[in-house]
């Protein structure tokens, strides 16, 4: 039986990547754990679910966004990690993910008010890794998708958790009824396979694309990602000049919902960390008035941190100093209320 096709705006593919590593390309590993909240053994229950999640992590502002526009707050438990992981000086080991509420930030020397401890499995892990070890697997990245009830891991694919909580909205527990919640990805229609399209071209080029712009070592393999990055956001602002308040027509979709987080970075984060100095959002201005719009929709704005991106990103590379703008026009994530700024 031949292998299944790999699903291009889910996951990378993995042919030669160690040796692509090697040349110094960035590749993004492939999530082990693919169960489904549907499955006979995980049903679709009210307060049996719980996500863990670092909100730096634009896979993780995926599901954090999919949990507050469908209105799941209430019913998906959450815990926040500190935003730059374990250091050389942990006993464990660097680079884990480190649920610890005490932790202070460089950027301001305070606390950050939305890090917790670890509450979802009963067992007050101090790092991600300790879940999946649990298991008897060695991952260790966000987010998690975790069953309370069955102290198992579900899903820590964003892709497809976001999907299922979109699925799955109503018997999970959302407060909104089903006329008042957005529907993502419609399943069978003319308007799911616009979706599919540009979540296709969104993962390669711009989700994906900025890591591998900014974390990859070879010039050509960044030249490559720069180029690609910067025509979709082209096409994209082509794409929103007829008028369309949204990526795939009228509607906010997981089009929407899967651009968001990358764009949410670009100005204040990836313009410098990623080496993505091309443009600012700003200076599309179709682009920036989705950016803005997409603000505006009910749970978006309170499931980031650009905080947390700010001290994730920075914190952990060079030399620790987090950089303290851009103040102009205005200082982010203010500017996203502001659609005239782009003119």
């Amino acid at each position: 039986m031949a292998d299944k096709p790999v699903d291009r705006s889910t996951q990378e593919d993995q042919t030669d990547a160690k040796a692509r590593r090697a040349r110094g390309e960035f590749v993004r590993g492939v999530s082990g754990f693919r169960h489904a909240i549907g499955d006979p053994e995980f049903p679709p229950e009210p307060g049996r679910y719980h996500l863990f999640v670092a909100l730096n992590c634009p896979w993780c502002h995926r599901v954090t966004l999919a949990r507050g526009v469908l209105g799941l707050e209430d019913a998906i438990s959450m815990d926040v990690a500190f935003p730059n992981r374990t250091t050389e000086q942990d006993p464990v080991g660097p680079n884990l993910w480190e649920f610890d509420p005490t932790r202070r930030a460089t950027l301001n020397g305070e606390t950050l008010p939305e890090c917790t401890l670890e509450t979802g499995t009963g067992q007050g892990y101090r790092l991600a890794k300790q879940i999946y070890q649990a298991e008897g697997s060695e991952e260790q990245s966000v987010p998690i998708l975790y069953d309370k009830v069955a102290s198992r891991i579900v899903n820590n694919e964003s892709a497809e958790i976001l999907r299922m909580l979109d699925t799955h909205a109503a018997a999970l527990g959302s407060v909104f009824s089903d006329a008042d919640r957005p529907r993502l990805r419609p399943e069978n229609t003319e308007l799911s396979e616009r979706i599919d399209g540009l979540n296709d071209r969104i993962y390669v080029t711009i989700n994906n694309g900025a890591y591998k712009a900014g974390f990859s070592s070879d010039q050509s393999v960044y030249s490559q990602a720069f180029e690609a990055y910067f025509d979709t956001l082209q096409w994209l602002e082509d794409l929103l000049s007829d008028g369309r308040p949204f990526l795939a027509g009228e509607g906010f979709t997981e089009a929407d919902l899967r651009l968001f987080p990358t764009l949410y970075r670009h100005d204040p984060v990836y313009y410098v960390r990623m080496k993505l100095n091309g443009a600012r959002i700003l200076d599309y201005p179709h682009l920036w008035r989705w950016l803005c719009r997409v603000y505006a929709v009910p749970g978006v704005a309170k499931s980031g941190s650009l905080v947390h991106c700010r001290q994730g990103y920075f914190g952990r590379s060079w030399n620790g100093v987090v950089p303290a703008g851009p103040l102009k026009p205005m200082p982010y994530p203010e500017a996203y209320q502001h659609p005239e700024l782009a003119g």
